[in-house]
Formats: structure tokens, C-alpha cells, sequence
């Protein structure tokens, strides 16, 4: 093992035995090499004269840059822009993340938790993840209903077995007695044991009540406590876009980052869906866990085994991204703009149930609960999924997701008010077709 693995590991065994435990063996031989990297990090703070040491070019003392590409980068400059991010991120960036977490989530006021690194997006965050605690033939908890990627990041990429349980109970609500059931059944085969949480959800649209936030806490913590060693994935993808009053507006990750020396938190979330900047692919993560004295060698040792993992994937996430998002962030004009774009998807959501309460669409389909986030599902009566996705699309020029045997995906994020109503009609006319 690198001998600066082992400084880490030993770090984090002083402030939590627990969570070197919870490694993969690829999380227990990651470190942040001390290579070229940080030689030019070196350069650049004490090399006065002559640098010549990073592997960019430079023309005059500058940034080497082809004005065609400049001239389409109004206010930022080409350091800003062309030269390489660190592999933990923009600084500036990371604490203005955090910061906007502690804003976000009031309940997480008090409480020590690591500086975000930055990623290429979410799905990048989540397959890190996966390499850092994650070896073949764990298991990751999931509900039944979830992003399909997941399968791809997780159980193809990574070789875990997924467990999952029913995603909602017949009152409508989260079904944490099949979760609990789950959490046991699984804690009494390993000893460690990865969850996943997503809300808002992707597939669905739904975000946890309060109450249920406080419930997946107490029985990760209960679980926890009996030995299970546990990592707590929580996804906030599409944190903010909450719709109903009883959401929860706080992530899951505050009910579970300081509960227990075996739970670890990490908090996965980004730009791509908050501030509506898919395409810039910029996320984070961010550790919450309980240790004996300081926590911060621990937070610096994961964040280096995070950046080290990065810098062996794909070096860094994009400085420009960065730089946009943290320029915007900073704008005065940025909490308008936010508040305005979620006040309009808001609206389409409720324009989704009001549309939905009419009962000439029962005969035809289920409406599964949603409060938040970009999607809703419904789940089809007597027709299969795929063959009225392909007839929507061939006869009506109409698009949905299939995402099970009978359920559809509607992404309303991407309707406007004014055309929601004519979809569901549309979907109506289509099972309609196909009964006859």
C-alpha cells in the first residue's frame, strides 16, 4: 500500500476505526498523490521567476488561448476557464457549496461536516462513491422504483447485489416497514450494508414527509447501533423543487450524518438540476459522520481519498462549469432566478393533479404520489408499459418514459402549463386504442 494511503487510513482509524472498516479495498488504497500536482502547487506559490512545471501553455506570462474560443466567454477569463481545476474543485466553489448547504438545511446548524468535492455531475458523484465504499458483492438498498442508471453505476460497473423493497404503501405514503424489514433482513447476512435514498425521487416525484425523514433516521440509527456498519447514500439530485406543505424541505442526510460512530453520511447533490445547468456537469460530495474528538483529519483524509479517485478517473470536473456556477452563485440576481424557475414547476406540478383529479382517467390508470422534483408516474390498468409508449409515439408523436411493466414516466419539468392537460388526454386516447 502507497504510504500516503496509509497516513490517511490512519487518520481516519484514530477518528473512527468504524469508517475504514466501511471502505472498499480500492477506498483503502486511495490517496491524493503528491506528484505533479502538488509540485506545481508548489511552483505556483513560491516559483517567482521561472515555472515550468504544469502541463499548459502559456504565451507572454498568459493563458495560451485561440481568441475564437474567448470571444465566446464574455467576463471570463481565460484562467478562469481553460486552465485545469484542482481535483477537489474550485475552492472558492467548495466553501460556497457548503455554505449554500448549511442555508439549505437549518437543521445541520451546529454540526461539522466535510468541504464538498466537486464532480463531473451527479451520475459521476455516485460512481465515485461506489468506488471509494463499494466492493463486489455488497449490497445497496433500493426501492423498487428507481433511476435506471443506478443499475448500471452500481451492479454492472461495480458487480453489488441491489436489494430492494416496495417503494410506497397502500396508504400512499413511503414504505418504511418494508424498509425497516429490508435494513434487518440484510444487516443479519453482512455486516456492512450501502442505502441509497433519492428524493426528490427519480422516478416518481416524491420526497419524504417530516415524519417519515425522522423514521428512515431512527431506523438507520437503530440499525446502526446493533454493529451494522452502514453508508447512507443520500441523492439530492433535485433538492429545492418541493411542492407540498408536509414535505420535508431539508435532505434526508441531516437526520443521519451525526447519529451513530457505524452510519456514515455522504450527501451527493450539484448544480445540474438546482440551478438548471444540466450540461455543465457540476456536483459534489460531501461526508457527514460522527468521530472521537476533531473530525476534521478525518473530513481531510476522506476528501483526498475522493480527490484521488477523481484524479485517477477523469483528473478534474470542468474549470469552466465551475466558474459559471460559481460566478452565478455569487450574482445578486441568482436568488430571484431560482425562487422563479421553481415557482414554475410548481405550478405545472399542481396543474398535474388538478388535471389528474378528473375521474375519466381512472378507468385507465393509477396515479403514484408525488410532491417534488421533475417527474410523476402513473401505472397503467391492463396495459403494458412499452407497447403504449411505442403507440403514443408512432401515432401521436407523443413521448413518455416506460419504466416497468405498467408504469409511465412523465417528465412535466419539461411541459408547459398550457400543453398538460392535452398530453393526458392524449395518453388517455392512447389506452383507449389499444383495448379495442
Amino acid at each position: 500500500m502507497n504510504p500516503i494511503a496509509q497516513q490517511l487510513n490512519e487518520a481516519i482509524e484514530k477518528g473512527n476505526p468504524n469508517l475504514l472498516n466501511m471502505l472498499s479495498v480500492m477506498g483503502k488504497n486511495l490517496f491524493f498523490p503528491k506528484g505533479i500536482l502538488s509540485q506545481s502547487a508548489e511552483a505556483k506559490q513560491k516559483a517567482h521567476k521561472l515555472n515550468a512545471t504544469i502541463g499548459i501553455a502559456k504565451e507572454n506570462g498568459k493563458t495560451m488561448h485561440f481568441s475564437s474560443v474567448m470571444s465566446m466567454l464574455e467576463g471570463i477569463e481565460p484562467e478562469e476557464s481553460l486552465t485545469y481545476a484542482p481535483s477537489f474543485g474550485i475552492p472558492e466553489l467548495r466553501k460556497t457549496w457548503q455554505n449554500a448547504i448549511f442555508e439549505k438545511n437549518p437543521s445541520l446548524s451546529g454540526k461539522k461536516i466535510s468541504l464538498p468535492v466537486v464532480t463531473c455531475g451527479i451520475t459521476h458523484a455516485v460512481s465515485m462513491v461506489a468506488d471509494i465504499w463499494a466492493d463486489p458483492g455488497d449490497v445497496v438498498i433500493l426501492p423498487d422504483m428507481i433511476w435506471g442508471n443506478y443499475n448500471m453505476i452500481l451492479n454492472v460497473r461495480k458487480g453489488v447485489r441491489i436489494s430492494q423493497h416496495a417503494t410506497f404503501n397502500e396508504n400512499g405514503g413511503y414504505n418504511l416497514a418494508a424498509f425497516e424489514n429490508l435494513i434487518n433482513t440484510e444487516a443479519e447476512k453482512s455486516g456492512k450494508i450501502i442505502v441509497l435514498l433519492n428524493f426528490p425521487h427519480n422516478p416518481t416525484g416524491y420526497t419524504l414527509t417530516k415524519k417519515e425523514g425522522d423514521g428512515i433516521g431512527d431506523i438507520l440509527s437503530n440499525a446502526a447501533s446493533k454493529g451494522t456498519k452502514i453508508i447512507a447514500v443520500c441523492d439530492d439530485s433535485y433538492f429545492g423543487l418541493f411542492y407540498d406543505e408536509e414535505t420535508m424541505k431539508e435532505s434526508v442526510f441531516t437526520r443521519l450524518c451525526d447519529r451513530s460512530p457505524n452510519l456514515l453520511a455522504v450527501k451527493v447533490d450539484g448544480a445540474t438540476k438546482e440551478n438548471f445547468v444540466w450540461g455543465l456537469r457540476v456536483g459534489f460530495i460531501t461526508y457527514g459522520c460522527q468521530t472521537d474528538g476533531d473530525p476534521a483529519p478525518v473530513y481531510d483524509a476522506l476528501e483526498k481519498k475522493t480527490a484521488g479517485c477523481i484524479r485517477g478517473n477523469i483528473s478534474n470536473a470542468s474549470h469552466l462549469s465551475q466558474s459559471i456556477v460559481l460566478k452565478s452563485m455569487k450574482d445578486k440576481r441568482y436568488p430571484d432566478e431560482k425562487n422563479e424557475k421553481s415557482e414554475i414547476l410548481k405550478k405545472r406540478a399542481i396543474r398535474v393533479k388538478e388535471v389528474l383529479s378528473d375521474p375519466k382517467y381512472k378507468k385507465a390508470w393509477d396515479v403514484y404520489p408525488f410532491n417534488s422534483g421533475y417527474f410523476m408516474c402513473i401505472k397503467l390498468k391492463g396495459l403494458d408499459a412499452e407497447t403504449l409508449r411505442l403507440h403514443l409515439l408512432d401515432k401521436y408523436g407523443v413521448g413518455l418514459i416506460s419504466t416497468g411493466k405498467s408504469d409511465l414516466r412523465v417528465a412535466f419539468s419539461c411541459l408547459d402549463e398550457k400543453d398538460i392537460q392535452e398530453l393526458f388526454d392524449i395518453v388517455l386516447q392512447g389506452t383507449e386504442d389499444l383495448k379495442r
